[in-house]
């Protein structure tokens, strides 16, 4: 038999006994036909959506053809970090340090129409808030003085334009940054003055491998001298016709083949070479005589 809901199961066992696959009647088949089973409530439609629906309307409209790319999503935080990154780029390469916890922060007091000025937060001001996720779906929200934040608290609780909200908080973040790096800068030199040591920078580490790097090229150029040197041992050495200071333009070699003298660009070639003697010659030699008696 074939699977079916529970209360049309008796309708399944008419057809089967009316088809003869099943010979003898249940024992519960006229308790059921007597007190059937409860029909299931019908299932409530779906609820239409808007687009599905038409519009109030006597003339008859097209809907839409669907679009599946997403709708943008923009907020205003996007276009002022936009501007504001665009105008101080090395705010980047700023390093910060997320810190992570097991609980969330309370917002920060100074809020909405209080906050009026940006060092109200604090004195070391950064671009934006930052917030960090742990492991264990905890979440640490650390609140930094956002220069973006408070150009958007500026412009929604002060009712100022957004480019007025943003050339203030702007000039803030330009006046606290320049006061915190002096302060870290005389605080350096007082530290040095007392005795205190500091490692050593990027940058000077940058240069430490610099100047290792340089003294392997003074070692490579002595050993480039040696190679030079050796490869000048195979090279041909042409001799120079004496006399000739200056280019004629092939005048003079015209000259010389006319009067018929031939060029000595090569001597130890155009020379006539020198044949060795045969052995019947040394064996006829005075001086080879002279041996072969002195043997005996």
């Amino acid at each position: 038999m074939v699977r079916r809901i529970a209360s049309q199961v008796h309708q399944q066992v008419s057809r089967l006994m009316r088809g003869n696959f099943i010979k003898e009647q249940p024992v519960w088949y006229q308790a059921v036909l007597e007190y059937p089973p409860l029909p299931l409530p019908p299932k409530a439609p779906p609820a239409r959506t808007q687009y599905d629906q038409l519009a109030n309307t006597s003339q008859p409209t097209r809907p839409k053809p669907f679009d599946p790319r997403p709708l943008p999503v923009a907020y205003l935080e996007d276009k002022i970090r936009r501007q504001f990154f665009r105008d101080h780029p090395f705010e980047t390469f700023r390093p910060t340090t997320l810190v992570e916890g097991a609980s969330i922060e309370d917002a920060h007091p100074i809020q909405g129409q209080a906050w009026t000025r940006l060092s109200q937060r604090g004195r070391n001001p950064t671009p934006e808030e930052y917030v960090c996720f742990s492991y264990q779906s905890k979440v640490c929200l650390t609140v930094t003085i956002s220069a973006i934040l408070f150009t958007r608290n500026l412009h929604e609780h002060h009712k100022q334009t957004l480019a007025s909200a943003y050339a203030t908080a702007v000039a803030q973040f330009r006046s606290l940054r320049s006061e915190h790096e002096t302060a870290t800068r005389f605080a350096v030199m007082e530290a040095e003055a007392l005795g205190a040591i500091f490692s050593k920078t990027e940058i000077e580490h940058a240069f430490d491998k610099e100047k290792r790097g340089l003294v392997t090229f003074e070692r490579l150029e002595e050993f480039d001298e040696g190679a030079i040197a050796a490869r000048k041992r195979w090279k041909a050495i042409i001799e120079r016709t004496e006399g000739v200071t200056e280019w004629t333009k092939g005048l003079e070699y015209i000259r010389l083949w006319k009067e018929g003298v031939r060029p000595t660009y090569a001597p130890q070639i155009t020379k006539p070479v020198e044949l060795e003697p045969t052995v019947q010659e040394t064996a006829a030699s005075a001086d080879h005589m002279k041996l072969a008696r002195h043997n005996k």
